[in-house]
């Protein structure tokens, strides 16, 4: 066995174990997408999506040998961050949900507008 050979069966072997270590955490990644259980739990394993998708494409373009996959990576990169930006800043915006603000608010009954003292000491 030349060196040749070699580095061929180890190069095969080693994107085979990529491919398979690359697919078990495109699994365990769905699996928290769908889970959950939060909001930014959701958003977090979509971020960690795209980059096993970067990881999928970059050694698929190792494999194959064609230099355009890097490129495509690298686009995917760019999109999958703006994607996670503007998912960050919906979560920021979203805040509090519009019957946590009613809940909040001094009067009990939100159609009425009637203020109700509370009892000394006591909070809602």
């Amino acid at each position: 066995m030349s060196l040749h050979d070699f580095a061929v069966g180890l190069f095969a072997i080693s994107v085979d174990v990529a491919l398979v270590l690359l697919g078990l955490a495109f699994f365990f990644t769905v699996i928290r997408i769908m889970v959950g259980p939060t909001l930014p739990d959701r958003v977090l394993g979509l971020d960690m999506l795209t980059s096993v998708a970067i990881g999928f494409i970059a050694v698929i373009g190792i494999d194959t040998g064609f230099t355009l996959y890097v490129d495509i990576a690298i686009a995917l990169g760019l999109v999958g961050f703006l994607a996670t930006v503007a998912f960050a800043r919906f979560i920021q915006a979203r805040g509090k949900t519009e019957e946590e603000r009613l809940e909040a608010l001094p009067f009990r009954d939100p159609q009425s507008r009637h203020v109700e003292p509370l009892e000394e000491g006591k909070t809602k």
